[in-house]
């Protein structure tokens, strides 16, 4: 008998065939395990992302929430609150433009890589894409330096739940709680001194007399700072793990950088690190024979979609001059991810200068030992050896 359990190990280390089956014979599927259904087709992901009247996120959109979080944020909420909230966040980033963000977001490229010189094997994350992410983070901020490793550890223990449980530990929250008392003494330095940062940006954002209060700025805050570190930084392991794997595709982006832009959206595509959100149905719904009640939870399976042989031919080949437009790696709907320009600004330029560095790699490691997670999918370590 079929079962999918978003929580097993099993499925962390290769969901692909499990969203296959999925696809092809329960599109819509009840999961005991994740208590909640579970569509893996990409036209119906794409239809409940823009019906956000029947498939709402307000009570969350993390498929093991973290608490008090629902509601305040732009993926916890619907319009018209979400649109507003989305207007003011906007506004904030509208302050920091790419173009001053570039020279930077490069200088701490180029220096991260530079620490690689020389080295015959090193873990990808540790050493590369983990500095680098917190840095970019830090930077765009405007966190204090020196609490870079406290706070990569406590955003990564925030996105994980206990496979066994299938829910958040203690450790998990005690780190969101760390978090938001963290950012909430960061926001309250800032608004006394405020600078040329997002935080300082958020505290003092408005339109037309309406402004950011003091919850959506702390949680604006810490979920960004979630995202910023393990979609960011998961991404990019997820890329360099293709990468590592697809020799040809990446001599070729070595060759010619000016292809990196392609070879992300494709890694969007084929193994994006945001794999599953939920949302929570408002009314009773049918699809494919299956009705689903008002207030159940719903998982749009983003990783099944992106893979889905309707959509995308050859969805199972990594090719880097498919352009798949469309592609659910940052999301969609009314939910598409806010940072999806600085997110591929800082992508590109990250492995533009770590290719310099490091042109040539493979993976050491047969089997990978992947981040617990009900949502995101990424490797808790990727060994590369040099050659």
């Amino acid at each position: 008998m079929f079962a999918f359990d978003p929580y097993s190990p099993v499925v962390d280390a290769d969901p692909f065939p499990f969203y296959k089956t999925l696809r092809d014979e329960h599109p819509c599927f009840w999961s005991p395990q994740a208590g909640m259904w579970v569509l893996s087709r990409y036209s119906d992901i794409v239809s409940a992302g823009q019906n956000w009247q029947v498939y709402s996120s307000a009570k969350g959109n993390l498929m093991t929430e973290l608490p008090n979080r629902a509601g305040a944020t732009l993926g916890t909420t619907d319009p018209p609150r979400h649109d507003r909230l989305r207007g003011l966040i906007q506004y904030a980033f509208m302050k920091r433009t790419l173009e001053a963000l570039a020279d930077p977001i490069r200088d701490i490229a180029r220096s991260t890589a530079q620490a690689l010189r020389g080295k015959d094997r090193f873990d990808f994350i540790e050493d590369f894409s983990s500095k680098f992410t917190v840095r970019v983070l830090f930077a765009a901020l405007g966190l204090p330096l020196g609490d870079e490793q406290t706070v990569r550890d406590k955003a990564v223990l925030m996105v994980q739940s206990d496979p066994h449980t299938r829910a958040k530990g203690p450790e998990h929250i005690a780190a969101y709680n760390w978090m938001q008392d963290y950012a909430s003494n960061v926001i309250a330095e800032r608004r006394a001194n405020p600078q040329n940062d997002l935080i300082s940006h958020f505290s003092m954002a408005g339109i037309d007399g309406d402004r950011l209060d003091e919850r959506e700025v702390l949680l604006t805050t810490t979920t960004l700072t979630m995202a910023g570190i393990e979609s960011l930084g998961g991404f990019m392991s997820m890329f360099a793990f293709n990468l590592a794997d697809y020799k040809e595709a990446r001599q070729a982006v070595v060759a010619n950088p000016e292809l990196l832009p392609d070879a992300i959206e494709e890694s969007l595509r084929f193994n994006t690190s945001a794999q599953r959100f939920r949302r929570c149905l408002q009314k009773d719904l049918t699809l494919h024979g299956q009705t689903m009640r008002e207030g159940d939870f719903v998982c749009l399976a983003y990783g099944s979609g992106n893979r889905d042989e309707r959509q995308y031919p050859d969805p199972d080949v990594y090719d880097i001059t498919r352009k798949p437009r469309g592609h659910l790696g940052f999301g969609g709907g009314v939910h598409a991810c806010l940072g999806t320009a600085i997110a591929r600004l800082a992508v590109k330029i990250a492995f533009d200068e770590f290719h310099k560095v490091v042109p040539s790699y493979r993976r050491t490691q047969e089997q990978l030992a992947w981040m617990p997670s009900s949502t995101f999918r990424s490797p808790m370590l990727l060994e590369l050896a040099v050659h």
